[in-house]
């Protein structure tokens, strides 16, 4: 039996006083309606209604049952319009997972904007640490990753960030702007743990996305001892703005420095590696509007393309390699 159809069923047969009238109304053969209503009496183990030829009428049971049932199916109304809305109108709490340096250089500059048109939408971010995969725990899950993405969910490219070598001016005028990756051999490095180096830095010449023919890559291998090596991200950032030496950063991470010339981009035609920002979520039935306009939102600020956004803006972006 459907308690929820037979409660229905039961009310619209008081509120049209008979099985007949309440048929027509639901559209429904009247042997239909009384069968539903003595299911509803035979689960409940009770009598709802007196039934003669002409007339019916609630019992004592019934008239209690018929004010809770009430109750539940505005309730539920209720309910439903609420959700309705939520598909409709951008409202509610939405949970984010992202990767750090992604929420510190990135989210964080740009929920403001975000808020403003959406301010029925609460934010939730979470940010324990490197994200390369969908967390369907979350409503969406920001991906940092150098890899192809895999597993059953949707996923919408945001940009591409190269990984480019930097240095604050007062280091690089004190020892002085490498020409070639060969000279970094030479300057102190702020590098990933030493693990992570056995075969050295390979370096790309090129912009990204440009003819792979046209590309040149060059091997640094140094004896020496970088000076910091660090799996954390913004401790990299901090450190090369301090002038502690030339670091390897995601242009995400430095696009801010190198507007304001805190950092300066060394071998400008090269970089290091590309990684790619996605934004993931389980599943693309049933999403609320709060979802989708933030899908949105990032969408517009970062481009959604196959290119890095951020060298670009700070007037910086890699040249296409000349034959």
């Amino acid at each position: 039996m459907d308690l929820m159809r037979a409660m229905k069923v039961f009310v619209r047969v008081v509120d049209e006083g008979g099985f007949a009238r309440a048929a027509r109304a639901l559209d429904l053969a009247p042997p239909a309606v009384t069968r539903i209503v003595a299911e509803l009496e035979a689960h409940l183990n009770a009598r709802l209604l007196n039934r003669t030829t002409r007339s019916i009428a609630l019992t004592e049971v019934g008239e209690s049952y018929l004010a809770k049932v009430r109750n539940i199916l505005v309730e539920i109304e209720e309910s439903e319009a609420l959700a309705g809305e939520a598909m409709r109108e951008p409202r509610g709490h939405l949970r984010v997972l992202c990767p750090p340096s992604v929420a510190v250089h990135q989210l964080a500059k740009h929920l403001p904007r975000f808020s403003a048109r959406h301010p029925q939408v609460s934010i939730e971010l979470h940010s324990p640490g490197p994200v390369e995969t969908l967390d369907d725990s979350y409503d969406l899950t920001i991906i940092a990753t150098r890899r192809s993405l895999q597993g059953d969910f949707v996923a919408r490219l945001l940009a591409r960030s190269e990984v480019v070598t930097c240095a604050s001016p007062e280091y690089l005028d004190r020892r002085g702007r490498p020409q070639h990756p060969r000279d970094l051999i030479s300057h102190d490095g702020l590098v990933p743990p030493i693990s992570e180096l056995q075969r050295g830095l390979t370096f790309v010449r090129g912009a990204l996305g440009g003819d792979d023919a046209m590309s040149e890559t060059y091997t640094v291998v140094s004896e020496r001892r970088p000076t910091l090596s660090s799996s954390h991200v913004d401790t990299m950032y901090a450190a090369a703005l301090s002038g502690l030496g030339i670091a390897g950063l995601p242009s995400f991470v430095i696009e801010d420095a190198l507007m304001e010339h805190a950092l300066e981009r060394v071998l400008p035609e090269w970089r290091l590696f590309d990684t790619s920002l996605w934004v993931a979520m389980p599943s693309r039935k049933h999403v609320p509007a709060r979802t989708r306009v933030f899908i949105d939102f990032l969408l517009g600020v970062f481009g959604g393309v196959d290119h890095d956004p951020w060298l670009q803006a700070a007037g910086c972006a890699t040249p296409a390699r000349r034959a």
